[in-house]
């Protein structure tokens, strides 16, 4: 699978929201929903430039995947996104020869799952420190309700973790300065070494193996660029 990069052309993506997050799409994912779901992008793009990565929030232990999950969810939320269960059923299928009925296939019937948010043709999933396997599941629900006529495109939003890394113990090591020697930590509060977490990383492996088929995806992960400038504090 080859990645396409309309989301570069300022007339889909302005350079001020491009900046802030770090971009994967296949299928000319950001064109197409700038054209065939203008009403849904216009939302995805308002959540990603009014979003910004609060440190008290982000480097909260015990509270890191929920609560930016649910920030953003509930950015989406507030635009008339929800959260659906998407099933599929195909007819039964009628077998002919000649103009003669052979078989008759029975129905069938495709469990689904929970996305995260959906509105119209498109599919929204944010990822935020999830377990990997989570892509999987995404990937191959986008490439049957692709195929099935359900979505025109799908997004994931999730984090690039090898940046935010380094952030993180930017503004750990700069937090540790402000306290006594006997508070210090040099743990963050959050793992952010686990390899086996949803990310720009694990979702690229994938998204270049084809695992969604023809499914236009865009791929959207916060960054440095995403951060809001504030120094981490502990409130509590």
């Amino acid at each position: 699978m080859f990645d396409t990069y309309t989301y570069n052309d300022p007339l889909v993506l302005d350079s001020e929201v491009r900046n802030r997050w770090k971009f994967i799409e296949t299928s000319s994912a950001a064109a197409v929903l700038r054209h065939v779901c203008p009403n849904e992008w216009n939302d995805i793009v308002d959540v990603l430039r009014t979003f910004s990565l609060d440190p008290k929030q982000w480097l909260k232990k015990g509270g890191n995947r929920g609560d930016i999950a649910k920030t953003i969810d509930g950015m989406f939320s507030e635009r008339g996104w929800q959260e659906i269960r998407v099933d599929l059923a195909t007819q039964g299928i009628l077998m002919t020869k000649g103009g003669k009925e052979i078989e008759r296939l029975e129905e069938v019937y495709q469990e689904g799952y929970l996305v995260d948010n959906f509105k119209h043709r498109v599919a929204l999933d944010v990822e935020w420190n999830a377990k990997d396997g989570n892509l999987d599941r995404d990937l191959s629900a986008y490439r049957s309700w692709h195929e099935a006529g359900v979505i025109s495109a799908a997004v994931i939003i999730t984090q690039d973790r090898v940046a935010l890394k380094a952030l993180a113990e930017e503004l750990w090591s700069t937090h540790q300065e402000t306290l006594e020697e006997h508070e210090r930590s040099p743990k963050l509060p959050i793992d952010l070494n686990t390899s086996t977490t949803t990310n720009l990383e694990k979702a690229a492996l994938r998204v270049r193996r084809g695992v969604m088929g023809t499914c236009p995806l865009l791929v959207i992960a916060a960054s440095r660029e995403t951060w809001n400038g504030e120094p981490y504090t502990n409130d509590d």
